[in-house]
């Protein structure tokens, strides 16, 4: 009997020690806020040299959260009360990055901000796919991290290994720079080893003939989280906004912000609260007068992942929480979601078109 407890006992701590080994890992190992960078990459050719920026030109910014090739029609996703981790083959990454190419090339927008692009994950099959948007469409670009692990443990089969982040695209203008700004996180240790660390990627744009510049702001709030996180990082989000605004700048922010825009719920009413439910935006994510929301509630932005795609079943969930906020010396001429029918991922890219000044 006492040898056998002994066994027991050895074995207990042995597992102890592995678990606090493998946390070690993870947090030697997690992606670092204050170390961590944006990259700029200039890979480009002569003939797609970027167009110069002038006051009262027509832009356009595409923003598109591409799910990482990986949550196309076919797909669910467990945080969502689907079952998968990662769809069934490499080829269904492969087709629907072939597809969110083709989309952002038939776009032709001047800036295409995009969310949830993976640079080699296990959930996307190891797939660099900044390397094949940037390849494909040739324009200079911006990559800052926001979700970096070797091994995320959980659930089963485990996501394993995760590298992902925001990519911006650029056809007007090269940037001055690019900065990732780092966002509060709502969670804590050990938790926090294993899961993103959200960020703004902002990138700055010369606006001929003045000192002033055009500031990008591409962003991917909190989704899973209790609603402190959102409230967080939106609050300093709109505090980083009003800033560059007070410094004379033109400032665009898009992205996914996982909170439903003002008369989103109304267009698309939330069917089963015990799923994943989005925040809510008001006028207090607005940084002061003159700014405005842009946003389209006629289309969906984004489908719940708790099954496949299937448009004519009561189950399928929409929601309009992909958008931009607009400085007041911004003006809005037209915002519209791309109606894409979900084949490439769970997100509709939303096409914005304003004019500066």
């Amino acid at each position: 009997m006492k040898k056998a407890i002994r066994v027991i006992l050895i074995v207990l701590l042995a597992l102890i020690l592995a678990i606090a080994a493998f946390f070690a890992f993870l947090t030697a190992t997690q992606l670092d806020p204050k170390s961590e960078g944006a990259n700029i990459n200039l890979m480009m050719d002569s003939a797609a040299a970027p167009k110069e920026i002038n006051e009262g030109d027509s832009i356009s910014v595409l923003s598109w959260n591409i799910g990482y090739a990986a949550l196309g029609a076919e797909s669910d996703f467990f945080m969502d009360g689907g079952e998968q981790t990662r769809p069934e083959s490499k080829s269904v990454v492969e087709k629907n990055l072939d597809g969110i190419v083709s989309e952002i090339q038939a776009q032709d927008a001047n800036f295409t901000i995009l969310q949830e692009v993976d640079s080699g994950s296990h959930r996307s099959y190891g797939v660099i796919e900044t390397a094949a948007i940037a390849e494909a469409v040739n324009q200079v670009n911006a990559y800052a991290l926001n979700y970096k692990c070797p091994f995320v443990p959980f659930p089963w089969p485990p996501l394993g290994k995760v590298s992902s982040g925001l990519f911006t695209l650029s056809t007007a203008g090269s940037p001055v720079s690019a900065e990732r700004v780092a966002l509060p996180s709502p969670f804590s240790w050990p938790v926090s080893t294993a899961n993103l660390k959200r960020c703004l990627l902002v990138t700055r744009y010369a606006v001929a003939n003045s000192d002033k510049e055009l500031v990008l702001v591409n962003l991917h709030l909190e989704a899973y989280d209790d609603g402190e996180g959102k409230a967080a990082q939106t609050k300093m989000l709109t505090e980083f906004l009003r800033n560059e605004y007070e410094a004379g700048n033109y400032v665009i922010a898009g992205g996914d912000f996982n909170q439903t825009f003002p008369g989103g719920l109304d267009s698309f009413p939330i069917k089963d609260a015990s799923l994943w439910t989005p925040g809510t935006l008001d006028a207090s994510a607005l940084p002061g007068d003159g700014w405005q929301f842009a946003y389209d509630t006629e289309t969906p932005s984004c489908r719940l992942l708790n099954q496949p795609y299937d448009p004519a079943s009561p189950d399928t969930q929409y929601y309009v929480i992909d958008g931009f906020i607009l400085s007041p010396n911004v003006t809005l001429e037209q915002v519209q979601t791309q109606d894409a029918q979900f084949q490439y991922a769970d997100h509709n890219p939303v096409r914005l078109t304003v004019t500066l000044g």
